[in-house]
């Protein structure tokens, strides 16, 4: 899914598309997986070579929850603004200090946008730290594996620290 900068001849253009799921890559080491059409409404903005995308987009993600590792769906539904430059002039930049407005800032080459790289973007910076599939998840019990959300398991729930056996066995001795 590339953007082609080259059809861009005025100023300003909106474009809408709805890329299907199957188009999309899944995020890196399994992270999620786009299961709804991916609805990108971008402005683009054109100044020269410089070119500035405005845009929203929304979609479903499924992913695992953080505790209990059940897939969960997350809606998204993100804006983003983002200035590109041609590769040429982020090379002529050398040594200098980075501002607000660097951070914003991307890189394309061969008069071409990957739009698969800015919504792969957009969904890590949309997504939580830590994905829960809800807020009271009770995770997975340390002992047995057994997703505590659909019920207890029969484990105890003591653990004895070996770090502190030492002083077991002086509070063990002081009582003889």
């Amino acid at each position: 899914m590339k953007l082609d900068l080259t059809r861009f001849r005025r100023p300003f253009e909106h474009l809408d598309r709805v890329i299907a799921p199957v188009d999309m890559a899944p995020g890196a080491d399994g992270a999620y997986r786009v299961v709804e059409p991916v609805e990108l409404s971008v402005d683009v903005h054109k100044d020269k070579a410089r070119y500035r995308l405005d845009g929203m987009v929304r979609t479903e993600l499924e992913l695992p929850c953080s505790r209990c590792l059940e897939l969960f769906r997350l809606p998204i539904d993100a804006a983003f603004d983002l200035r590109y430059l041609p590769v040429s002039e982020g090379l002529e930049c050398g040594d200098r200090e980075v501002t607000d407005e660097d951070v914003d800032t991307n890189f394309y080459r061969d008069d071409e946008i990957s739009l698969g790289d800015v919504l792969q973007e957009q969904f890590y910076l949309a997504m939580p730290m830590k994905p829960l599939c809800r807020d009271a998840c009770c995770g997975l019990c340390p002992q047995c594996g057994k997703n505590l959300n659909e019920g207890t398991c029969s484990c105890t729930a003591t653990w004895d620290d070996p770090r502190l056996a030492p002083l077991k066995e002086i509070g063990r001795t002081g009582d003889a």
